[in-house]
């Protein structure tokens, strides 16, 4: 499946916030991208364009096109409760998303080329579809043919501690996706009911 492979912090600067990196560049240069974007001021969007940059910035946020996105939205309307917060909770449970989370991976991107090349299992069966929804109490681990690599093992970063949902073992190797995230404890600066209303049109 196609994925974004461009500047990153061409994005960034379109949203202005670093939702595709660490944002040092973004901090060097924050107008919008383009020949005249230092002179273009940030005009004042109409309701809609605001809505349609939200879904935008939520896609690229968590790697996922129009169509896929699309499903995850209506997954999340069939479910009970809210459907904008239902929509993260969806999006936080894909297991390249949770690859991320645990620590195992620097980055979405890199966890979903973990997962696409077979280094990831999920209890104990390995799975290769980025997308793949978790329920709570699934184990994800690192497949046994790839414990030793030293690339995998340099992926690796201390995973953090306010990311209370999901569980890793660094001597195992393996975790646990504990639970669905209620939305206030998910970072990511996204605005779900702009979605919501946007799809409601």
């Amino acid at each position: 499946m196609a994925r974004y492979t461009g500047p990153k912090t061409k994005i960034s600067r379109i949203f202005g916030e670093p939702i595709l990196g660490n944002g040092k560049y973004l901090d060097k240069n924050s107008n919008p991208p383009g020949q005249h974007g230092a002179l273009r001021k940030r005009k004042q969007l109409g309701e809609y364009a605001v809505q349609l940059k939200e879904k935008q910035k939520a896609k690229y946020t968590y790697g996922v096109l129009e169509r896929q996105f699309r499903k995850t939205f209506e997954e999340a309307a069939r479910l009970k409760g809210v459907t904008g917060e239902n929509l993260i909770k969806l999006l936080e449970a894909r297991l390249d998303n949770t690859v991320f989370r645990m620590g195992i991976s620097p980055s979405r991107p890199a966890a979903r080329q973990l997962v696409s090349h077979k280094h990831i299992m999920v209890n104990d069966v390995v799975v290769n579809i980025p997308s793949f929804q978790l329920k709570p109490g699934d184990v994800v681990s690192i497949a046994d043919k790839s414990r030793e690599s030293a690339n995998i093992k340099s992926f690796m970063r201390p995973r953090n501690p306010k990311i209370g949902w999901v569980d890793f073992n660094e001597g195992s190797l393996s975790g646990t996706f504990v639970a669905y995230p209620e939305r206030e404890n998910v970072p990511e600066n996204i605005r779900e009911q702009l979605i919501v209303e946007l799809y409601s049109k």
